[in-house]
């Protein structure tokens, strides 16, 4: 059996697109047992919200070198440099590769990274578009730190934030992941980490010593929060919400589901639903926007991907109820898709020709998984489920039915075959439905203010 080797991770994130996907990494290295810790260059918050590293992380995020809540005797980059096993810097900008070749500490970054011990080792990630990474000076930046010995991994090929296709994108999370926990230089060096544990032990002290230090300035930190929720605009992505919501919001994980399904009847032909996803769309802009880290499971649509938001693209229900499943480990659900309930038993995976079928068509339709009562059966005491029901008649009294048979926590109802209402429409007229209140009645709005009005009552459950 394979050792597992649990670290302490120090992850270095900078100005590239790709920073958005930073919480899913530290929620997932945190997921495999290590202890993370962020540094960001400042260019890093236009794509991605401290706070919500700081909530994925249970540390501080560090931006500023200079910030006074995490000195230890103006030696603070010295310290964390010590404390971590591995520097990863993912994604690093080409910024950030130039100034590692020229070892220029201009952020606080680069000062924790020039400040490690030879046997700390430190993997970089570029992630930047294609022609940036041509750039011959970022090629002599790559083969400067490689000769350093520094690990780089070079990005992979795919499409672009720019809409270009080509070699730049970040590696998958996993990927990184694997990177990290297998790397040959770390075992090699095990020993010799392991040989100056005991001193770091000793060195334990004087930094638990500090930590009182820390705590009394964690008062002064918690005193000055509604300062920092006051400037959430800029730390949180222009979030809108810049309210002690948006600090509830950070600490959780929200899986949405949106658009139609397509269910195959042969190579051409399937039977779908008018739903275009944009409900669903915007509950995931509302929510990222607020803190969540979003994943956005969504069928068949040309709606583009809000930004921050990790999108897993379907088509079938079966298809939509497996991705559902591997990410049920979230603590809130919003089914916001149009799911097929019945599915072609045996779909063709030829064209059906018309002359093969005569005056009439008879398809044997099986049903398909329920994914809200699914994941209402099998919810956790902490997770939270959210359903829609479009109703032709008795709206909600079948959202109350609903609400007890797929044992959610809430029910959006609205009524089919009205207008502002449903599949289509640009505004839609919703009914909240929950066990501890009366039915809440709301006038057509847009999709956006219903997202709002969602989320709002979802926090207050």
């Amino acid at each position: 059996m394979a050792l597992v080797v649990y670290m302490n991770i120090l992850l270095g994130i900078t100005g590239s697109v790709s920073a958005y996907k930073a919480p899913w990494l530290v929620r997932d290295l945190r997921k495999a047992g290590h202890d993370v810790r962020v540094v960001m260059t400042p260019s890093a918050r236009q794509f991605v919200a401290p706070l919500a590293l700081e909530a994925v992380s249970l540390h501080p995020v560090i931006i500023d070198p200079y910030d006074p809540s995490i000195q230890e005797g103006g030696s603070w980059h010295v310290h964390l440099a010590q404390w971590a096993d591995v520097i990863l810097i993912a994604p690093c900008s080409a910024t950030t590769l130039a100034r590692l070749a020229t070892g220029l500490c201009d952020t606080a970054l680069m000062t924790v990274v020039c400040s490690r011990s030879a046997d700390t080792e430190l993997i970089v990630f570029p992630a930047m578009d294609t022609d940036m990474w041509l750039q011959p000076s970022t090629k002599r930046n790559v083969d400067q730190l490689r000769n350093d010995g520094i690990t780089v991994v070079d990005p992979e090929a795919g499409e672009l934030a720019s809409g270009l296709v080509g070699q730049g994108r970040l590696p998958e999370i996993e990927k990184i992941i694997e990177i990290a926990a297998s790397s040959e230089q770390r075992a090699a060096n095990s020993e010799q980490r392991a040989a100056s544990s005991e001193q770091r032990v000793a060195s334990s002290e004087q930094r638990v010593a500090s930590s009182e230090q820390r705590v009394a300035s964690s008062e002064q930190r918690v005193a000055s929060s509604e300062q920092r929720v006051a400037s959430s605009e800029q730390r949180v992505a222009s979030s809108e919400h810049d309210d002690l919501s948006s600090l509830f919001a950070a600490r959780c994980s929200l899986l949405i589901t949106a658009g139609p399904t397509h269910e195959c009847i042969d190579a051409v032909r399937s039977i779908v639903n008018h739903s275009t996803g944009t409900m669903g769309f915007a509950l995931a802009e509302a929510a990222q926007k607020r803190g969540y880290l979003v994943t956005l499971v969504t069928g068949p649509t040309n709606l583009p991907t809000p930004f921050g938001v990790e999108r897993i693209n379907v088509v079938s229900a079966k298809e939509m109820y497996e991705a559902v499943m591997k990410h049920n480990d979230v603590d809130d659900f919003i089914m916001a898709a149009a799911v097929a309930d019945f599915t072609p038993s045996n779909p063709s995976a030829q064209k059906i020709k018309k002359e093969q079928l005569g005056s009439n068509l008879s398809i044997e339709l099986t049903r398909t998984h329920d994914i809200l009562a699914e994941i209402g059966k099998s919810k956790a005491e902490h997770q939270r489920v959210v359903g829609f029901a479009l109703e032709s008649d008795d709206v909600i009294e079948n959202a109350r039915r609903k609400l007890v048979s797929k044992n959610a926590d809430m029910i959006i109802a609205n009524q089919v075959g009205v207008a502002d209402s449903g599949f289509g429409a640009g505004q839609n007229t919703i009914t909240i439905v929950t066990n501890s209140q009366d039915p809440m009645c709301y006038p057509a709005m847009s999709k956006r203010a219903c997202a709002e009005v969602i989320l709002d009552a979802l926090e207050n459950l």
